[in-house]
């Protein structure tokens, strides 16, 4: 059993990885598509992307339909993370800077873990809180390393903040939906329903799509597939194998990976401060991710029912003299 239960583990944490990474990317592609594509037809491109990507991969596997159960969690989880946060996020970057952006959304982890802790009673353990309080740090110190020390418009902080609001509302929906459906079954409903919550925003995208370059439109589909499609689904996976706070911290690394990004795809060099925040944003996770030492308790072994079994009711005494008459 220990053994299954460490090798969960270890897939969970590749699945975090493999999220954080994928996301991590978005922003670049993002900057690269937001040119072309205005907030609510990028989301539209992007989610519609994903979604076709997930069904056609949910009826390869035939897992079928999430249960009913699960369909709240799905509902506010599309409605919010795939639809509202989206929107709000490409929409607040028109008026803030990637860094001011960076650090309000990095708030979100924060907003998980104390609704977590109040709504699925995940409590609130001292490594987590460390590791959020040394993140957030982290955060901090990265946004203010790329503000350019421009002053941030009220409306696009706004905008921001909205966005983790409604990232760290839909994680707390989220996780319940997973005890009832499969992380492919969440991220595909989820996927779709952010899909129809954007379709307002359908002209924009067939007009911006005919005039935009090869290249956007490709950022657009890569955005669909790997970020929404691959990473949704790699996060989804992990949060049914781990509380919600440590799931939301572990999401204090992407702009450590971002600023890494940007050096290395848009020849951004980053400044001592973001290498600084960085560290912060990986040692916070890494706290979050740590375990106490626990003492090991020899335990007595106990005899098999192979063996029990024959003995009967024989007092001890009996067996003793049994012992004795036939030795082995």
């Amino acid at each position: 059993m220990e053994l299954v239960v460490r090798s969960s583990d270890r897939k969970a944490v590749v699945a975090a990885a493999v999220t954080v990474v994928l996301w991590a990317s978005a922003f670049v592609f993002i900057r690269a598509a937001g040119e072309d594509f205005s907030p609510g037809a990028l989301a539209l491109g992007r989610l519609a992307t994903g979604a076709i990507a997930l069904v056609l991969i949910l009826i390869a596997t035939g897992e079928g339909m999430p249960a009913r159960a699960a369909w709240r969690g799905i509902l506010v989880s599309g409605v919010l993370w795939f639809g509202v946060y989206m929107v709000a996020l490409n929409w607040g970057e028109q008026y803030v800077d990637a860094g001011t952006a960076a650090m309000v959304i990095n708030i979100g982890p924060v907003m998980i873990a104390v609704l977590s802790g109040l709504v699925l009673r995940e409590g609130f353990p001292a490594r987590l809180m460390a590791g959020i309080a040394v993140a957030f740090a982290g955060a901090v110190v990265v946004g203010l390393s790329n503000s350019g020390g421009g002053s941030a418009a009220a409306l696009g902080v706004v905008l921001c903040i909205t966005a983790a609001a409604a990232w760290a509302v839909a994680v707390v929906a989220q996780k319940p939906a997973l005890a009832h459906a499969s992380a492919l079954q969440v991220t595909t409903g989820g996927c779709v329903i952010g899909t129809v919550a954007c379709l307002p925003f359908s002209g924009q995208l067939v007009s911006e799509v005919a005039a935009a370059p090869l290249s956007a439109t490709l950022s657009v589909v890569y955005l669909g597939v790997f970020p929404t499609a691959l990473a949704f689904t790699t996060w989804a996976y992990a949060l049914s194998r781990t509380t919600a706070g440590k799931m939301g911290v572990t999401t204090y690394a992407v702009p450590a990976l971002v600023v890494l990004m940007a050096w290395i795809a848009l020849d951004e060099v980053p400044g001592p401060l973001a290498v600084v925040g960085g560290v912060l944003c990986l040692s916070g996770v890494a706290i979050t991710r740590s375990r106490a030492e626990k003492s090991v308790v020899p335990v007595e072994p106990v005899a098999s029912a192979e063996l029990v079994e024959p003995l009967g009711h024989k007092k001890p005494e009996d067996l003793a003299a049994q012992e004795v008459t036939n030795p082995k």
